[in-house]
């Protein structure tokens, strides 16, 4: 006699299933993020110990360089990773990269110093920086198309949003060690030895993520895409994928892609990261104050990202993303000149909340609004390639370019610089239709084998090809 059929789970089940599954990508996210972030923040402690004695200026210039170089690998782990996950899953392409950066923690840790291994020293932290590098350069593309699939339909920027949630909580998390660390070890402890305990933290909680994201759901998505790839292999059938596919198939929204990147990517990293040097050099503000700043102002874009992804679920991602784009274009300028001029912390502060809010726009739909425009079968590529070759030739060389102008006498023209960035990103979601009424991640998930054949392209925006 056969079973009754099982009911469907109540609603209540499935956003706990949701729900957990966004957790555990999240988590790896936010490890990932804080491995990042801790170097640059202890490089201070670490830069006599990697590199020859001398001045104190050339070796913080090496570990900057190193740092660099992570940031210049990170395309390749975005294509890598990006292939990996569109043939192998996501959830395996997230495990390696969460591997890839534990891994690359604990050498840095444990690398003995220049002057027991010579120059065998800055020889492993750079390989240790190449594999980071490549693991967050993957780590964007493979998580954003993991959250953007496991969510809700008619939530998916709310869920999706919590990508950038983990990164500015990996960013606060990679603070709050440095401040304790500070708080309880010596000057002498933290060069000695205190500046290597972020970096064993860092490689034990990648196993703890690497646990949680061995036990997630696959995404149905790619399910499906497995599913429709065996039955056209059945059929005679082959589909075609990986960075030919891409290029070849989808050219108008890989354009769109980019001009959508650019501007956030950079206002994001200029309101986050340069923003605290900024406030110093500029402001004229204590070092400790203008960390206060920044901490309080992260925590409160932190907060912003879901809010402004479920506006885009209301509202559409086009609309954000114009907000976004106009805004920068309009009030760049006029923030960073006053808080170049702020030397009250509570203004400086309220000023940061003002961008906060309009680059949230970007980063809360950075995930779901490239996810939308590409097919499960290069989705991880489409995402991840185009946003880490945009994050390393844009958002790495902000700080330097910034810098670079400050010391030739003309900081404000970097103002302009941000400001024509968020333009081009203000043009591109102008032309580019709403993604939301033509995401291809509400395509069927039992696809037919016929879909399997290549379609003509479609213009940016109007959805990528239904295929599987």
């Amino acid at each position: 006699m056969s079973q009754p059929s099982r009911p469907p789970a109540p609603a209540t089940e499935r956003r706990s299933s949701v729900a957990a599954n966004v957790a555990r990508g999240s988590l790896g996210n936010l490890v990932e993020w804080y491995d990042w972030f801790v170097y640059a923040s202890f490089s201070i402690y670490f830069a006599t110990v990697f590199f020859p004695e001398g001045d104190l200026t050339a070796q913080l210039l090496s570990t900057a360089v190193v740092f660099a170089v992570g940031f210049l690998v990170r395309p390749l782990g975005g294509w890598l990773l990006g292939l990996y996950a569109d043939r192998f899953g996501r959830r395996a392409a997230l495990s390696l990269s969460v591997i890839l950066m534990g891994v690359g923690s604990f050498i840095i840790g444990a690398t003995p110093s220049y002057l027991m291994i010579g120059l065998a020293a800055p020889v492993i932290l750079v390989v240790a920086r190449l594999l980071q590098g490549l693991s967050v350069g993957g780590e964007f593309g493979s998580s954003a198309t993991y959250l953007s699939e496991v969510a809700a339909p008619g939530r998916r920027g709310f869920y999706s949003s919590f990508q950038y949630v983990s990164i500015v909580l990996g960013q606060l998390s990679a603070l709050l060690v440095m401040i304790g660390l500070q708080s309880f070890l010596t000057e002498e402890q933290m060069y000695a030895w205190g500046w290597r305990v972020p970096f064993f933290i860092g490689a034990l909680t990648s196993l703890v993520v690497l646990y949680l994201r061995r036990h997630m759901d696959e995404s149905e998505h790619f399910q499906a895409e497995k599913r429709a790839e065996a039955a056209a292999a059945a059929s005679g059938t082959k589909v075609r994928k990986g960075l030919r596919a891409l290029v070849t198939e989808y050219p108008l929204q890989l354009a769109a892609v980019f001009g959508l990147a650019i501007g956030g990517t950079v206002a994001f990293y200029t309101f986050t990261t340069y923003v605290q040097k900024y406030l110093v050099n500029s402001a004229g503000m204590e070092k400790s104050t203008a960390s206060v700043v920044v901490f309080c102002a992260l925590f409160f874009f932190m907060l912003l990202q879901p809010l402004t992804g479920h506006i885009s679920d209301t509202i559409g991602r086009r609309k954000v993303m114009l907000f976004f784009g106009i805004s920068g274009v309009l009030l760049t300028v006029p923030l960073m000149t006053l808080l170049g001029g702020a030397s009250n912390p509570v203004v400086a502060f309220l000023l940061l909340a003002v961008a906060m809010i309009f680059v949230s726009g970007y980063t809360a739909l950075s995930a779901i609004v490239k996810a939308e425009m590409f097919p499960t079968k290069v989705r991880a590529l489409g995402v991840g390639l185009p946003h880490a070759l945009v994050a390393a030739v844009f958002g790495g060389t902000s700080e330097p370019v910034a810098l670079a102008l400050k010391q030739a006498g003309n900081e404000s023209l970097f103002f302009w610089y941000v400001t024509g960035l968020c333009l081009l990103t203000t043009i591109a979601a102008f032309f580019v239709k709403e993604p939301s009424a033509r995401s291809t991640l509400e395509e069927p998930l039992t696809p037919r084998a016929s879909e399997a054949t290549p379609r003509p392209k479609v213009a940016a925006g109007e959805g990528a090809a239904q295929e599987h």
